[in-house]
């Protein structure tokens, strides 16, 4: 299936100087608005207050959302819990306050709507269980980076490898510099969705890496820039359907998906755009700009046995 007919070449490398002025340019925005702002880190990585209740009839979450914010509690995170009569709430911590009386303060705020509320349970979640999930998280990344480095340039070559990481820090920094900047609550689903945009990236630029490699080798004569040209054009209608699905469904989950998957949605939609433009731009550009050309990828030449004994006079 082909979106675009194209006949002719499209230059996407005349692009490339003024694709990086743009990616350092927001790069160095979201390192900044990290080291600044950080992140708005969600309870799984800060600690807070767990709160279990039951209803006699189905809870209705957005009902409940709207009492807990209009009551100082607007960061409550709602959701059902084994059924639709059981509801989890989870609170940020407050300073000073103990986890009882923020729980005591959310069972009287429900009760006023709803007397039949019963009270499960009240747990608090220490910030040393914060602290574990975001060592582990930033050690998920960094070794999947390292991976990916090794398996890109194992299978292709060296620069192909460099050109992929500089295209996945860029996606990563690019998303957590969103984040950061609107200080949308980053929690363990947003960094599962990071993982993913890892993937989808990576994906994106072994598809177009791929059929770098094959024109280099199929294509006798042409500059290097012309080879990356003509492979992104025929890859760009495998690109836009691609993304264009995935961005479908992530547009539903974004709208109809409820609070609880909303910064999943938001860094994947996000992601998958930045992915698709960083396997056009930012991994072809790096892997021009370390110098690669036809020798680098042809195959290595396998001497046949008995070719010397042909060759002595």
């Amino acid at each position: 299936m082909q979106l675009l007919k194209l006949v002719e070449t499209i230059n996407f490398m005349k692009l490339r100087m003024a694709a990086m002025v743009l990616s350092t340019i927001l790069i160095l925005a979201s390192v900044f608005s990290l080291a600044t702002n950080s992140l708005n880190w969600g309870l799984d990585f800060t600690g807070g207050t767990l709160i279990e209740v039951g209803y006699e009839q189905a809870a209705d979450l957005g009902e409940i959302r709207s009492s807990l914010a209009a009551n100082e509690f607007p960061d409550a995170v709602v959701q059902n819990f084994g059924s639709s009569t059981d509801v989890l709430i989870r609170i940020a911590p407050r300073d000073g306050v103990k986890a009882v009386t923020i729980g005591d303060q959310v069972i009287a705020i429900l009760q006023q709507a709803d007397s039949s509320v019963e009270k499960r349970r009240i747990e608090f979640v220490g910030p040393n269980v914060g602290e574990e999930l975001t060592e582990q998280g930033g050690l998920a990344m960094l070794v999947a980076l390292i991976c990916i480095l090794i398996y890109v340039a194992a299978r292709f070559e060296w620069r192909f490898a460099l050109g992929s990481v500089s295209a996945l820090v860029h996606d990563v920094l690019l998303t957590l510099g969103l984040f950061s900047f609107l200080q949308l609550e980053f929690d363990l689903t947003v960094l599962a969705a990071v993982l993913a945009v890892i993937g989808y990236s990576l994906n994106d630029t072994i598809v177009v890496s791929d059929r770098i490699r094959e024109n280099f080798r199929k294509i006798r004569k042409g500059e290097p820039v012309e080879i990356i040209n003509i492979s992104l054009t025929q890859t760009l209608n495998r690109t836009i359907i691609t993304s264009l699905t995935t961005v479908l469904v992530l547009l539903a989950l974004f709208f109809k998906g409820g609070a609880l998957i909303h910064g999943f949605a938001t860094a994947l939609l996000f992601g998958v755009v930045v992915g698709t433009y960083s396997s056009i731009y930012i991994a072809s550009s790096v892997a021009l700009s370390l110098g690669i050309s036809k020798e680098d990828l042809m195959p290595p030449q396998v001497e046949k046995e008995g070719e010397d004994l042909d060759a002595m006079p």
